[in-house]
């Protein structure tokens, strides 16, 4: 029954609310009479008490109509509606006032009833929507009760708009206790009802006192340094922390706030600002013709995407696999049309008739090559195929490139080539071998190695497997509580390969200045948290040990190198080894037999007699 009676009340609630206007503005005419009781006659007043009140009632509903005041949703209302309010009952009242000058012209109205009626029946409407949003809220604040306890982090546009939302369509998982924000002039004051209870610097304290669970960053225009000290501050807590996004762009977008809190995004893993670097790369693939290999995985699809945008006179995107390449195709294919000339090709780096064919069909001018197995664990389970793939696979491309003439050929290195410790890392070295072989046999076609760390979000890397793991419910595993990486964006890690292949004369190895390395741990903690958990309470963290080949640190640079600077402030340069290019192709060919036959023990012997800092760590042991 009472269930049915809501039901009607919601259904004819314009109905409802012009009854209630009518009823209170009536008792707000009707008092002052009372209230002036001894001072007028009730018999000389009563027809005009009647009939005044009647034309009193009529002039407000009227002009509430005409202003709208039953089309607003009152449980949503604003200060804009409550202003309109008071501006009809003042028309209203003005009416009612002029009107009952030329209507009622033998007995006059008590000025003080005017007076008084205007001041209740404004008081009276504007209390009773007042009273039904502050009951609803405080409503729906009892039913964020069991939410999770949020502290706030700014305390402007970006919160206040957050907290209206907040009002308007509650969330489930968010109950905002405080707000802290670095202005003097706010500190101790409330916004919305939230009270600033210090600055960023008091995060730890105010989670601690407050038993915050979750922390919202509602700053998005904050610059990457100060984004980055006030995570590095939450990271004290316990707490998960979440960011919101640039409020016009999500409603220039058309999307819905509380649905576009942001939980993560990899470049808020990287720990310092991202690196952009200085556009010579023009020079180097405009209106040229351009062979990406691997060309359809994480860093050849950035490498096609980044290239297509230089206007190259054609993009040739070899890869084995097909479906990442006909990802990329598609997507090149939507965004120029016709303006790129796109060629896909299936093949494999390892067939050396197939990828000749290709040099001789296409003539690419710069070769990128990215194509390379990259899993440590799985290659040490298979050496045989890194080498292969890695080894031979870019022996075979190299020589292409130089027998068709190439101006330019651009090696995809990895920081694992560096003292490795895994068959991967070894074959990476032998790449980077035979490219300096390459550069010293003094043909026309510059030889070039980049040499970067991992890559967040590549294929592979820890941050997919983290976001699946954290999707089940965890736990997350880490292989030791130690292991610390360099890391770079995509974007960063093409950037680098491109302006190294703008700058190089042939022979040398670029190395990214990539900054301090980061604990693996402490990237699984904060991308835990930037996910909208709490590490260790809502996700576990598992230390499973380190794996066959995996060491606890990376080096970028041999110390046999040496380093030189660039013009880029971030790209340096190892200056190429001293070798005996003959004695080297020798080994090569030696290598290939072995690989070939798939005798693992014996090619694994073969790597270590080939790059003499190639200490196998087949047990995953510590190397400190």
């Amino acid at each position: 029954m009472i269930t049915m009676l809501l039901g009607l009340l919601r259904r004819f609630r314009k109905q409802v609310l012009i009854l209630f206007d009518v009823v209170i503005i009536t008792i707000a005419y009707v008092v002052p009479w009372v209230l002036i009781n001894g001072r007028v006659q009730y018999q000389d007043y009563a027809s005009l008490l009647v009939a005044s009140c009647f034309f009193f009632v009529c002039c407000y509903e009227i002009v509430y109509g005409l202003f709208g005041m039953y089309d607003s949703l009152w449980r949503y209302a604003e200060i804009v509606e409550f202003f309109r309010l008071c501006v009809a009952s003042a028309v209203a009242m003005t009416l009612f006032v002029v009107g009952t000058l030329f209507i009622f012209s033998e007995r006059r109205v008590p000025i003080s009833v005017y007076c008084l009626s205007a001041l209740f029946a404004t008081t009276l409407t504007l209390y009773s929507r007042l009273t039904y949003r502050m009951y609803r809220n405080v409503r729906l604040g009892q039913s964020r009760n069991k939410s999770r306890r949020t502290l706030l982090i700014g305390a402007g546009d970006a919160a206040s708009t957050l907290l209206h939302e907040q009002y308007k369509k509650p969330s489930a998982d968010m109950n905002i206790i405080c707000c802290v924000d670095d202005a003097p002039e706010k500190q101790g004051r409330y916004i919305m009802g939230v009270q600033i209870m210090g600055t960023t610097e008091d995060i730890p304290e105010l989670v601690e006192r407050c038993e915050i669970e979750t922390i919202l960053l509602a700053i998005p225009t904050l610059d990457e340094e100060g984004k980055r000290r006030i995570l590095s501050i939450c990271n004290r807590t316990k707490c998960n922390v979440r960011i919101l996004p640039d409020i016009v762009k999500m409603i220039t977008d058309g999307k819905d706030l509380a649905s576009r809190i942001r939980d993560v995004r990899v470049e808020d893993l990287l720990g310092r600002e991202e690196i952009h670097l200085s556009s010579t790369i023009a020079q180097l693939v405009g209106g040229k013709r351009i062979m990406v290999t691997g060309g359809g995985g994480s860093i050849g699809s950035e490498l096609c995407r980044q290239i297509a945008s230089y206007n190259p006179a054609q993009l040739l995107i070899v890869d084995i696999y097909e479906n990442s390449a006909y990802d990329i195709q598609q997507e090149l294919k939507r965004r120029y049309g016709t303006a790129l000339n796109l060629e896909v090709q299936i093949a494999s780096v390892r067939d050396s008739k197939k990828m000749d064919a290709l040099f001789a069909r296409y003539r690419p001018q710069v070769v990128f090559h990215a194509a390379a197995h990259k899993h440590v664990p799985l290659m040490e389970g298979s050496p045989e195929e890194a080498v292969k793939n890695n080894v031979f696979g870019t022996y075979n491309t190299a020589i292409c490139a130089e027998k068709y003439g190439a101006e330019q050929f651009v090696l995809i290195s990895t920081d694992k080539a560096v003292n490795p410790t895994n068959v991967m890392g070894a074959t990476k070295r032998v790449c980077e071998m035979i490219v300096q072989a390459m550069a010293q046999q003094g043909g026309s076609t510059r030889f070039v190695a980049v040499r970067f760390g991992n890559v967040l979000g590549s294929n592979g890397s820890v941050i997919p497997l983290f976001k699946d793991q954290i999707a089940c419910g965890g736990p997350v595993t880490v292989t030791h509580p130690d292991i610390v990486r360099y890391f770079m964006t995509i974007s960063e890690a093409v950037s680098l390969v491109l302006e190294a292949g703008a700058m190089a004369k042939g022979g040398e190895i670029f190395v990214l200045d990539m900054g301090k390395p980061m604990r693996i741990l402490e990237l699984a903690e904060n991308l835990i948290k930037l996910s909208g958990f709490i590490p260790y309470k809502d996700i576990e963290i598992k230390f499973t040990g380190l794996r066959p080949g995996e060491k606890l640190y990376e080096e970028l640079l041999m110390d046999e190198e040496g380093l030189q600077k660039t013009d880029s402030e971030k790209i340096y340069i190892g200056a190429p080894l001293k070798m005996n290019k003959n004695t080297f192709f020798d080994h090569l060919s030696a290598l290939k037999q072995i690989a070939y036959s798939n005798n693992s023990e014996n090619l694994v012997q073969a790597l270590i007699d080939m790059v003499p800092t190639f200490h196998h760590n087949a047990g995953g042991e510590e190397r400190m």
